[in-house]
């Protein structure tokens, strides 16, 4: 029988309570041992006090309905996507409050600059979850855009100087290789104000890249122009991004070509995805928009490449900005462990870096 994937709309929620539980042991065990949960373990060892026939009963209910598949006839049960979506959900239900972040956050502290700190985020990440650990830095992708100005120089040269939500995020000195007038400069950028007013910063980028593939803009120097002006700057900005990433050698723990773990062609996906960081910082920005703690389960991602692993992610803020920590790592985790690392460890950063005196090495981010 194949592996049914999440159906939307359609959780453990409305299980009765003893079906939740007998899951989220069978998830459990499945965790702690790797192995199809046959049901007498459970009627055995699960504390239900039931018979393996009303055990078998039980599985075969979760097993129509998705949360659970077994391998071949005589094996054992393994929980899908969507069983480990219940499992997480209860533990959620049932998570305690965070215990005292202090020793996490002294260690945070050895770094002397931002950098340096969110360096030690994700070694912290990897090092107490076993999983790869990432912090996403504060991003000005989502900033929203207020003004873009060009000011002349000597010579051919430009200073283009981006606004965004009343900082000052980006400045560039260009040259063009020929001389404009003042008024010409002054026009094209009070037409890119007019156009991109209400756009964050990374929509202003993607419409620009977008306008100057247009044939009109071909026919329009001034246009043309202002765009091209616009579009140097705006890249440069975006290199400024920052992920850090810790762990990855945990990931080769998982790797195995059985359905339980992670084919090696799918860990080589993530390591290139890593090595290019754009693209890593591009799929993870998907999670900045989530407010305080996220878990995503396998099919749940959008990202093919992602759809193997489970990540558990969290806000955290610098006192002006927000970013995000978190963890990647195979469906079967310890998610109890994982989660509350997470948890932490976000809260742990959020003093560190509010409470933080800048540093030189603060400057050259």
């Amino acid at each position: 029988m194949s592996r049914q994937s999440v159906r939307p709309g359609h959780s453990g929620a409305d299980l009765p309570e003893r079906t939740r539980r007998l899951l989220a042991a069978l998830i459990q065990e499945y965790i702690d041992r790797g192995a199809p949960v046959p049901s007498r373990w459970l009627a055995e060892h699960g504390g239900f006090g039931l018979s393996s026939a009303t055990v078998r009963q039980i599985l075969a209910r979760l097993e129509e309905a998705g949360f659970v598949w077994q391998p071949h006839k005589s094996a054992g049960r393994i929980p899908t996507d969507l069983g480990y979506r219940c499992y997480v959900d209860l533990l959620l239900e049932h998570r305690h409050a965070t215990r005292s972040t202090s020793a996490v956050e002294a260690r945070l502290r050895q770094a002397g600059s931002i950098n340096g700190v969110l360096s030690n985020v994700s070694h912290e990440l990897s090092r107490v979850s076993h999983h790869l650990g990432f912090v996403l830095a504060p991003t000005n992708e989502v900033a929203g855009f207020e003004h873009i100005e060009f000011v002349p120089l000597e010579g051919n040269r430009i200073l283009v100087l981006v606004t965004a939500q009343g900082q000052q995020v980006c400045h560039k000195v260009i040259d063009i290789g020929e001389r404009v007038r003042r008024s010409e400069l002054e026009q094209g950028a009070n037409y890119l104000n007019r156009e991109f007013r209400g756009l964050t910063l990374g929509e202003v980028r993607t419409t620009v890249i977008e306008r100057l593939r247009q044939e009109k803009v071909l026919y329009d120097e001034l246009l043309s122009r202002s765009l091209r002006l616009a579009s140097s700057t705006l890249e440069d900005m975006v290199s400024h991004e920052s992920v850090f990433i810790d762990g990855a050698t945990f990931l080769f723990d998982d790797v195995s070509d059985d359905d339980s773990a992670v084919p090696l062609a799918t860990l080589r996906a993530l390591l290139s995805m890593m090595e290019e960081k754009h693209r890593l910082v591009r799929l993870l920005s998907e999670y900045l928009g989530a407010d305080g703690l996220s878990v995503v389960i396998g099919t749940e991602h959008s990202e093919t490449d992602l759809q193997p692993f489970s990540l558990i992610a969290s806000t955290y803020f610098d006192g002006r900005q927000t970013g995000t920590v978190g963890v990647i790592g195979p469906r079967r985790m310890r998610y109890s462990r994982a989660i509350a690392a997470v948890d932490s460890v976000s809260q742990a950063v959020s003093r560190v870096l509010v409470n933080h005196t800048p540093s030189p090495d603060d400057n050259a981010r």
